[in-house]
């Protein structure tokens, strides 16, 4: 009986870091900044750790990755096992001091493919970890699956395969593009909310001051009908509703809205960098002709930056680039596409390419 439950804890465990490693190598961009998130002041106070976040981010994956292929094929039980339990303290910790403080509303386990909130997350980890001692308890029922001799090639092999994924994707996209600005979505289509959807539910909590005791009214946003002295007010979202795939787009020009406009372009050649202090110098001759290339086929060709008018001007006269800049929000331009530049055509609202500015010359 003991064997069979710790062969169901090991496949299913193996299972689970195998694929919530390669979900996560799929686009190490995005789990490098989900780990600047965790890193920063108002989490877990490690400034010093953020410039190293895609170097974490991508050792991290694939040691998931190398643990759930080792648990499965019976390779180096003890440092594997070992490692799993030190893992999951650590996972778990974080995941609960996120939900408890509300700090990261999705921890990015499993990337953008499952997203979970912080609670869920937490109780992933506590079901894993339950798992895992059943396993670490257990390790000797943990036989190789194959010839010995071949394990440590499996292993090997895996972590060449690993590192090849991650090098394909960062110098082009992710492989399988999980957020909502996948090619061929219509913005404004997903920015849409459809008739009889689920309103957002907000309770407001009055206080006032009768007969000189302070009272509590609860409302769902109507003033209550009150006699006496308003103090305060406080809200608490009890059921956000429905949050249509897109809900943060908007490009804003001298504090107007020109998103709408935008989108009904026809020939719309957007570039998006979410930082351009931070963008790749090389990058830009490449953007250059593919500029170039779309004045010539009468693109509109429009900047997207979240960086101000010092860093637009430093880009002028750095590289010649004379682009029309629109202010969007940085994280919701990371989440448009992983390149810092990167391009992205669109026609009529609907994303037709994005590309990584390494592959600027398939525009």
């Amino acid at each position: 009986m003991q064997n069979k439950i710790t062969q169901i804890a090991r496949f299913l465990v193996g299972i689970v870091f195998i694929f919530s490693g390669l979900v996560k190598l799929n686009d190490p961009i995005g789990f490098g900044f989900k780990l600047e998130e965790y890193f920063s002041s108002g989490v877990l106070n490690l400034p010093f750790l953020e410039p190293y976040a895609l170097l974490i981010a991508i050792f991290v994956v694939i040691l998931e990755v190398l643990l759930g292929v080792a648990l499965i094929i019976g390779y180096a039980k003890t440092v594997t096992k070992w490692t799993l339990v030190l893992m999951m303290i650590f996972f778990t910790f974080l995941t609960f001091y996120s939900a408890y403080f509300n700090k990261v509303t999705d921890c990015g386990c499993f990337g953008d493919a499952i997203p979970l909130t912080p609670w869920q997350s937490f109780y992933k980890d506590i079901i894993l970890s339950f798992l895992i001692m059943i396993i670490f308890f257990n390790s000797r029922y943990i036989k190789p699956l194959f010839a010995k001799a071949s394990l440590k090639w499996i292993v090997f092999v895996t972590t060449i395969l690993c590192f090849y994924l991650g090098y394909h994707v960062l110098i082009n996209l992710p492989v399988v593009d999980f957020r909502a600005y996948k090619t061929g979505v219509n913005i404004q289509e997903d920015m849409s909310i459809p008739e009889g959807a689920q309103e957002p539910v907000t309770l407001f909590q009055w206080e006032f001051i009768v007969d000189g005791e302070k009272n509590i009214y609860e409302t769902n946003g109507a003033y209550p009908e009150v006699d006496g002295e308003f103090v305060n007010v406080t809200t608490e979202v009890i059921d956000e509703g429905y949050v249509p795939p897109i809900h943060d787009f908007t490009l804003m020009k001298n504090d107007q809205d020109k998103t709408e406009e935008l989108l009904t372009e026809e020939k719309l050649l957007m570039i998006p960098a979410y930082n351009l202090s931070r963008s790749e110098n090389q990058a830009w001759p490449a953007i250059k002709k593919v500029i170039d290339k779309a004045k010539a086929k009468n693109y509109r060709i429009i900047g997207v930056s979240a960086s101000g008018n010092e860093s637009i001007s430093e880009l002028e006269e750095n590289y010649g680039i004379h682009l029309d800049f629109y202010v969007c929000d940085e994280t919701t331009i990371k989440a448009i596409v992983r390149s810092n530049p990167g391009i992205v055509v669109i026609k009529n609202g609907v994303i037709q390419q994005k590309l990584h500015w390494q592959n600027a010359d398939e525009f």
